[in-house]
C-alpha cells in the first residue's frame, strides 16, 4: 500500500529501469523504491535525516543514496528521461516563463566545510564560502534564491540556484542556458524556446538583445523608468518593446510550479549545508511533478 506523498506504481515503472543496477562494491542494493520513499519523506517533512521513520531503513543508506546519485547525476537523469519523453510525444509546450523564489536558510544550513583550501594555509573567507554554496545575507539572514524555467504547463526545463540577495536579471543567461532536452531520436538537443515570458526584473537590454539575437519572442513589461526615460529622449529613443498582454497572464505559470515545489518542507526552508545537495531535493521534487503529469492512453500508446 503505498503511503501518503511515496511514489505510486506507475511513477515507479517509469523510473526503475533507469536506476543504478549494481553498486559496484559487491554488495547488494537496499530496495530502490524503499529508499527513495525515504528521501521523499524527508523532502515533505523537513525534518533531520536521522529521524527518518524504520520503515524506510537505515537512515544512513537512504542519505548516502541521495548523496552518491547527486554526484553521480542519476537524479538529474531521471528528471531528463521524462522531459525527453514528453518532448517526444509534443507534450513540452516550449513557451517559457522564467521566475525566481527565496527561500529562507535554516540555521543549520550554514558552516558547510569545504574541501581544502585553495590558497595554501589561509582560511577562506566567510563571505565567499557563503556565495559559493549559494547562500545570500540579507535582513531575513541567510536565504538562497531559486530560479527556474517552466514550460507552458509549469513544469520545469532549468533549475539554478544562487544566493538571495542576486538580481534576477544577471542569473537571466544561465537560467536559460540551463533549457536543454534531448531528442528521442537523436541530433541536437532543444535548447530554444519559442517564446520568454518574464516580469519587470527581467526587463533590461541585454536580456531582450539575448533573446532577439537567439530568434526567441519576449513577453517581457518594460520598467516605468525606462518608459520615462526612453520618452524623455523623444525620436532618440526608439520605440516601445512590444508586448502582450494576453499572453503575459500565462506567466502565473512559474508561480504555481514554485507554490507546487514549496509544498515540500526541505525546500521552502534550506536545511542542506551544501548547495548541491540541496539543488539535488529540488531537482527530485521537480521530478515528482513531471511524473504527476497524466500522459494520457493516446500518448501512451507511442512511447
Amino acid at each position: 500500500m503505498t503511503g501518503r506523498g511515496e511514489l505510486t506504481d506507475a511513477a515507479w515503472e517509469r523510473i526503475e529501469p533507469l536506476l543504478p543496477q549494481v553498486d559496484g562494491r559487491g554488495r547488494p542494493w537496499r530496495d530502490h523504491r524503499q529508499v527513495v520513499n525515504g528521501v521523499l519523506w524527508r523532502l515533505r517533512t523537513g525534518a533531520p535525516w536521522r529521524d527518518l521513520p524504520d520503515r524506510y531503513g537505515p537512515w544512513q543508506t537512504v542519505y548516502e543514496r541521495f548523496a552518491r546519485w547527486e554526484s553521480d547525476g542519476t537524479w538529474a537523469k531521471l528528471l531528463e528521461h521524462v522531459q525527453v519523453r514528453d518532448d517526444a510525444v509534443g507534450r513540452v509546450e516550449w513557451s517559457v516563463s522564467i521566475d525566481s523564489t527565496i527561500n529562507r536558510a535554516h540555521q543549520h544550513a550554514a558552516g558547510a566545510r569545504k574541501k581544502g583550501n585553495t590558497d595554501g594555509d589561509e582560511p577562506e573567507d566567510p563571505g565567499r564560502a557563503q556565495a559559493r554554496q549559494a547562500l545570500g545575507r540579507s535582513r531575513g539572514g541567510l536565504t538562497t534564491k531559486v530560479h527556474l524555467a517552466v514550460d507552458g504547463r509549469g513544469l520545469p526545463l532549468s533549475i539554478v540556484l544562487t544566493p538571495g540577495n542576486v538580481n534576477d536579471a544577471t542569473a537571466f543567461g544561465q537560467v536559460l542556458a540551463g533549457i536543454r532536452v534531448p531528442r528521442a531520436a537523436g541530433g541536437r538537443p532543444r535548447t530554444t524556446p519559442e517564446r520568454v515570458l518574464g516580469d519587470k526584473a527581467y526587463s533590461s537590454r541585454a536580456i531582450r538583445h539575448l533573446l532577439r539575437r537567439r530568434s526567441i519572442v519576449a513577453t517581457i513589461p518594460e520598467r516605468r523608468d525606462q518608459a520615462a526615460n526612453r520618452r524623455r529622449r523623444g525620436t532618440l529613443g526608439g520605440r516601445p518593446p512590444a508586448f502582450d498582454k494576453a499572453i503575459y497572464r500565462d506567466r502565473n505559470v512559474v508561480e504555481r510550479c514554485f507554490a507546487r515545489l514549496k509544498q515540500f518542507r526541505a525546500i521552502a526552508t534550506r536545511f542542506d549545508k551544501l548547495a548541491d545537495r540541496y539543488r539535488a531535493g529540488v531537482v527530485l521534487a521537480c521530478l515528482i511533478l513531471w511524473l504527476r503529469e497524466p500522459l494520457g492512453d493516446h500518448l501512451s500508446d507511442r512511447l
